[in-house]
């Protein structure tokens, strides 16, 4: 009987290690099972939940594309707007009839705002074509500029780029033409290295000199040094502008047109502006070519000296109109305001302390 019982027993003791092991992949297998996360696992879904679990990826990647498509539904309204705003612009500054694309309609040249609004390119290279046959004409005269240094010639490459800029968006455009502009010199190098497209310019560009190109009686230099005023802008005149930055002039325009015999004129700084007070006493009637061009371009709409000057001359450079002037001079300063201030209160403290 024993050792039948030990018989027995022997094949009890042998399925045990089984058991177990199969116990043991069962729980494996559980484990393995709950670590997927399925959607059932947490509940019925709702609609949104739904469909997001039906969609590849994420929530973090949903939530982005859909700040995303947020973000463009803006600019896409962003844009929408500009484009009415710019019709609307279009609309004040066009005008009706032929005229008013040179900005001279039944009620005369449109404001200077108008004519530093965007322009349509087919607009734009019209009027310039126009200039180009009836004028007036602005020439840039870079042979005086030999000696600038490579900074120099940096920040003349960047006004001679702002000039061409208001010129191609102004309503009565000049023809400009840069002179002396020799391939190999430092301001060849930087206005094609600082200009995009500068080859594309509607622009005439030559090594010649103005005085190949030019009868000598319609050149008209400008510098401030002449003792002649300019009155007006004759659409038969070339009007010639020294290619230096204003640090670097020194009189060297004012010699050089005397020099070669040419008719010289400043602009009327003086007999419209008067000297603003400042603390380094500072005033100067150069300005750079881009500046001097503002001022040309805006009178020429405009006929109106002293709307060109507040155009084109800052007050940086010491001189301001005669109304601006008797506000700066009327109205008190800070520390004044300050002063009368404290002694008005001091007043009313005064007048309500006990007797």
């Amino acid at each position: 009987m024993e050792a039948g019982a030990a018989a027995g027993a022997e094949p009890a003791a042998g399925t045990e290690p089984a058991v177990l092991a199969e116990a043991e992949a069962a729980v494996a297998a559980e484990a393995l099972r709950l670590l997927r996360i399925e959607p059932s696992a947490a509940g019925e879904p709702s609609a949104g939940r739904a469909g997001d679990a039906a969609e590849p990826g994420s929530r973090n990647a949903l939530r982005k594309r859909r700040r995303w498509q947020r973000v463009l539904a803006a600019r896409r309204g962003k844009r929408r707007q500009e484009r009415q705003r710019r019709r609307a612009r279009r609309a004040a500054g066009d005008g009706h009839g032929p005229g008013a694309a040179l900005g001279s309609g039944p009620e005369g040249p449109g404001p200077p705002s108008v004519r530093r609004g965007r322009v349509p390119a087919a607009l734009a290279t019209e009027r310039l074509l126009q200039a180009r046959a009836a004028g007036p004409r602005l020439c840039v005269d870079l042979g005086v500029g030999g000696g600038m240094s490579e900074k120099e010639s940096g920040r003349l490459a960047s006004q001679i780029r702002r000039l061409y800029g208001a010129n191609r968006r102004a309503a009565r455009p000049f023809w400009l033409c840069l002179t002396g502009f020799a391939a190999g010199t430092a301001i060849y190098e930087q206005c094609l290295r600082m200009n995009d497209g500068f080859e594309r310019y509607l622009m005439d560009t030559t090594p010649e000199s103005y005085l190949d190109l030019f009868p000598l009686e319609a050149i008209v230099y400008l510098t401030p040094d002449s003792e002649n005023v300019l009155q007006d802008i004759d659409p038969s005149k070339v009007y010639v502008l020294g290619g230096l930055v204003d640090e670097s002039i020194h009189k060297l325009t004012l010699r050089r047109a005397q020099e070669q015999h040419l008719c010289t004129a400043r602009l009327p700084i003086r007999e419209y502006m008067v000297r603003a007070p400042n603390s380094r006493n500072y005033h100067s009637e150069t300005l750079a070519i881009n500046q001097v061009f503002d001022v040309l371009s805006t009178f020429y709409e405009t006929r109106s000296w002293p709307a060109a000057l507040r155009a084109g001359v800052s007050s940086g450079k010491g001189y301001v109109l005669p109304d601006a002037a008797d506000q700066a001079e009327t109205a008190p300063s800070p520390a004044a305001a300050q002063g009368n201030a404290l002694l008005h209160g001091e007043e009313l403290h005064r007048q309500e302390a006990p007797a």
